[in-house]
């Protein structure tokens, strides 16, 4: 097991993520929400390990940008995310197409964030070829 340790201090008003050259801060309006860090680690890390499947899978490929949207269950009070829906955008010869869409399937099962989620969040990916 490894162990990784992360600052989080008290700004001015807001809790900050310390990086250089500047701090991130960790608030809707000021910077990114809590939830929204989570959501974009999770497609961050979903892009990572797609772009690993498809360079093991000998697809040719440009990666144009990453889409994520997510749900928060408004039934429950601390409204956790229910729902994670992730699109890459990619550019791949028709002829790899049917290939890179296979590979789309293997990103939930190797990615550390997606595996680290509640269960009880569903996570979706997808591809759109450009």
């Amino acid at each position: 097991m490894s162990l990784e340790t992360l600052t989080i201090q008290k700004g001015k008003e807001k809790f900050e993520l310390s990086a250089n050259p500047t701090n991130w801060v960790l608030a809707r309006g000021s910077g990114y929400s809590p939830v929204q860090m989570l959501v974009t680690a999770t497609a961050t890390c979903g892009g990572y390990v797609y772009e690993s499947v498809l360079e093991n899978s000998n697809v040719p490929f440009e990666f144009e940008k990453i889409a994520v949207s997510y749900d928060r269950n408004q039934e429950q009070t601390a409204q956790p995310v229910s729902a994670i829906a992730i699109t890459f955008f990619v550019r791949v010869p028709e002829a790899f197409q049917e290939k890179a869409q296979r590979c789309v399937k293997l990103v939930s099962h190797n990615c550390p964030v997606i595996q680290s989620l509640d269960k009880g969040i569903e996570v979706s990916e997808n591809v759109v070829f450009i």
